[in-house]
């Protein structure tokens, strides 16, 4: 019994370091509504402009953003700039071997990356709505930034110049014998192209995407599948109703 005991204490320290781990601060509620067409184009745009230089979508083909209200036309005018193919996938024109010798890894594939983040914190878009606002410079890291979210992430902050140049504000507190450090705010050093608004917006909108991008057809799935519960309601009622005239003669 006190074998168990210990091993469930540990259990739980390894839990709470790897909680740590992952961030240490709360994620916030991504906006996340893959039925807003709007939202969607802005975010298919931003993931284009901004995250397909180093990231690939490989499991996602141009021609699929069709489904979010766009036409080939505008797909090729606008959004094809690795091929230019409306069927092809969408794959990053970075060489991965330079990808790899720059940030020490090659940058992941982002399909299904709102699918697979998920955590203790909440859902993967909260986690990416979250990191994607929380870059700060750091000049002890190579890339000159870091985040509160991923701390020493590889990454450098691709969209700075809408969101301008942030320092997060930290209060200390003593807590069982040693001072910690509280994440309270941010200061703003240099102001980017976006209010801090408008910038929450575009992560949303970005956020948003990738949420849709990760299983396109789930608004799909989401419509047939009440279609499929109420047409099992109603035949359940039917079914009752029959039950009972067949044997009603026989009681």
């Amino acid at each position: 019994m006190k074998k168990l005991i210990l091993t469930l204490i540990a259990a739980l320290g390894i839990a709470s370091g790897a909680q740590a781990a992952e961030g240490g601060i709360a994620w916030d509620k991504a906006p996340v509504n893959t039925s807003d067409t709007a939202s969607l184009q802005n975010g298919a745009k931003l993931f284009v402009n901004y995250c397909l230089n180093c990231h690939s979508a490989a499991f996602m083909r141009f021609n699929r953003l069709k489904d979010i209200g766009l036409t080939d036309q505008q797909i090729k005018d606008n959004l094809l700039f690795t091929t230019d193919k409306v069927g092809e996938t969408m794959k990053s024109a970075i060489d991965p071997r330079q990808a790899k010798e720059w940030f020490g890894a090659n940058p992941p594939d982002l399909t299904v990356i709102a699918r697979s983040r998920a955590g203790h914190g909440g859902t993967g878009a909260d986690y990416l709505y979250t990191f994607l606002r929380t870059f700060y410079r750091d000049d002890t890291k190579a890339t000159g930034w870091n985040n509160l979210a991923f701390p020493s992430v590889g990454m450098p902050h691709a969209l700075w110049q809408l969101q301008g140049d942030r320092r997060p504000v930290f209060e200390e507190h003593q807590s069982h014998g040693r001072v910690e450090h509280v994440f309270k705010g941010w200061e703003q050093v240099s102001a980017g192209s976006m209010t801090p608004l408008q910038y929450d917006q575009a992560v949303g909108d970005l956020v948003n995407y990738l949420q849709w991008m990760g299983e396109p057809a789930q608004n799909t799935r989401v419509r047939i599948g009440v279609w499929v519960l109420i047409f099992l309601g109603v035949f359940i009622v039917i079914a009752w109703r029959l039950n009972a005239a067949f044997w009603k003669d026989i009681k």
